[in-house]
């Protein structure tokens, strides 16, 4: 039997190719897409979600949800992602299609329908986790797994605010309220995604190879691709397709360790940052599972798949 899996999410070329990876797993029954701001605003993100299942060939429920943070407004990154989320490639969709139930509202309504076994992965801000807590306080009850793409566990962070990663940045008290409530919790954070970067000749030299689906990956990504060749040097990052890659394949994990996190909520340079109890000092519950290494090959093989560059997963 497949696991059924809900995916939240802010696309984001990050966020789309971890969506490709999930829909080409057999494993695993995507049985809806929750969307938030985040990379871009809720118009994009959403019309984003709907113009890959278009890609793809897939009829998933797309549930719209948080168009901003929970308390303060946040700034987008749209100067990764492009202004649109896809690389002002000019692809776009309207909202029709979108399902009727607020992504909050649908994430409490999926866990009961799927009890104990639905899993979560969360590849944007926690907005609309936090909101569904609120909803169903019993939530991490029914939930059977939860991955979060967010942090930076020893303060090497992605944001202006230099100990800060995106994800938990745009929304502290998300994260907050998430980290919380949840005893378990399987995160990949952004120091991870660092180790885990892929040569981007390589990269480029894999969407080169052409087909549907890697020929509109190269498409949106161009600007990222672009950005990140200015910024990074010669690796390619792909922090949600790593989260992605252990929600399928967590066996793929070879190092991992568990740790109380905090979220801190203050300060003009420290709101936001995820800070770990890695002495052991506080006695806090060890409610995160920190993914330090995932397998170099699985990691691979994993992503030709999702631009469909391998016959099998």
């Amino acid at each position: 039997m497949k696991r059924p899996l809900l995916i939240d999410t802010d696309p984001g070329v990050d966020d789309a190719l971890a969506l490709l990876m999930a829909f080409a797993h057999p494993d695993v029954d995507v049985v809806a897409l929750t969307i938030a701001a985040g990379n871009v605003g809720l118009e994009h993100t959403t019309a984003n979600a709907l113009r890959l299942l278009e890609w793809i060939g897939c009829d998933v429920p797309v549930h719209a949800g948080a168009a901003r943070p929970l308390v303060r407004p946040a700034e987008d990154a749209a100067f990764v992602h492009g202004r649109n989320g896809f690389g002002d490639t000019g692809l776009s969709r309207s909202r029709d299609g979108v399902a009727a139930l607020h992504a909050a509202s649908a994430i409490c309504d999926y866990a009961q329908r799927h009890e104990g076994r639905l899993e979560l992965v969360m590849l944007g801000p926690l907005t609309n986790l936090a909101l569904a807590l609120h909803l169903d306080p019993a939530l991490p009850r029914r939930i059977a797994r939860l991955v979060v793409m967010g942090g930076a566990v020893t303060g090497r962070g992605n944001t202006s605010r230099l100990p800060v990663e995106f994800n938990i940045g745009f929304d502290p008290e998300a994260a907050h309220v998430a980290f919380e409530s949840f005893d378990r919790i399987e995160l990949v954070d952004w120091e991870a995604t660092l180790r885990h970067g892929l040569d981007l000749a390589e990269f480029e030299a894999w969407l080169a190879e052409g087909g549907k689906i890697a020929d509109a990956y190269r498409s949106i990504s161009v600007a990222t691709r672009r950005f990140m060749l200015e910024r990074r040097g010669d690796r390619w990052h792909a922090a949600d397709a790593l989260a992605m890659a252990v929600a399928l394949e967590p066996e793929g994990v070879v190092a991992s360790a568990g740790r109380a996190l905090r979220i801190c909520l203050d300060g003009e340079l420290t709101r936001g940052a995820t800070l770990v109890d890695w002495d052991r000092r506080g006695g806090h519950p060890e409610q995160c599972r920190i993914v330090l290494q995932y397998e170099e090959s699985r990691w691979r093989r994993l992503l030709r798949t999702a631009l469909r560059l391998d016959a099998k997963p």
